[in-house]
């Protein structure tokens, strides 16, 4: 099993990044596995308070469940992937079944900010985006997708997304072996990392 980590700020372009390898190679031989779906329980706290965390810090992660999820993908076995809600912040009880794959995608913005976890990929992908380019972008998706209003999503962007950013994501780049630049569509960097996979397969 190939096992990709895909990293790169909120906005950053990963989602497109990830849906375009899993179109260019064979249907049913990539899996993907999203940080989002990790996110800690937090069904003891109230919906108040729990739209006070920092989402976007490490310590929201369950690294320990990603972890484990990923080393049983690699025996051979599946695993139930949380489902989780933006709308409500917090997992939703159900899960996904999420059988292994030749390749198994991870995708993330704090992936490589867990040593054990980067360790377990055997290729480390960022996705770069400008700045002002990713909060365009994390504008539109929190309004149209996730009932955010603008005022919501800028107060979050300027206290937690962006000190975050410069302090957890944006130093994880010096772990990456392959770095896409993606305001706008890059379609040779992609090309390189199918070729890469393939060879690999």
């Amino acid at each position: 099993m190939l096992v990709i980590g895909i990293a790169g700020g909120t906005g950053c372009g990963k989602t497109t990044v990830v849906d375009t390898i899993l179109h260019e190679l064979p249907e049913g031989e990539v899996g993907v596995i999203s940080q989002d779906s990790y996110y800690k329980d937090t069904s003891h706290l109230s919906f108040e308070e729990r739209t006070k965390i920092n989402f976007d810090h490490p310590k929201s992660i369950d690294f320990d469940l990603l972890q484990e999820h990923i080393a049983i993908l690699k025996t051979g076995q599946p695993i139930e992937q949380p489902v989780y809600s933006f709308v409500n912040h917090n997992r939703t009880g159900d899960t996904i079944k999420t059988l292994p794959r030749k390749v198994m995608i991870v995708e993330g913005i704090l992936i490589f900010s867990h040593p054990e976890i980067r360790d377990l990929f055997d290729i480390k992908i960022f996705v770069h985006a400008d700045s002002d380019e990713r909060l365009i972008r994390r504008l539109k998706r929190d309004i149209n997708e996730r009932g955010r209003d603008i005022n919501e999503v800028l107060n979050r962007y300027q206290t937690t997304l962006k000190p975050m950013h410069q302090q957890f994501i944006e130093p994880m780049k010096e772990y990456a072996d392959i770095i896409i630049p993606n305001n706008k569509y890059n379609t040779v960097a992609v090309d390189i990392v199918r070729t890469i996979i393939n060879e690999r397969l």
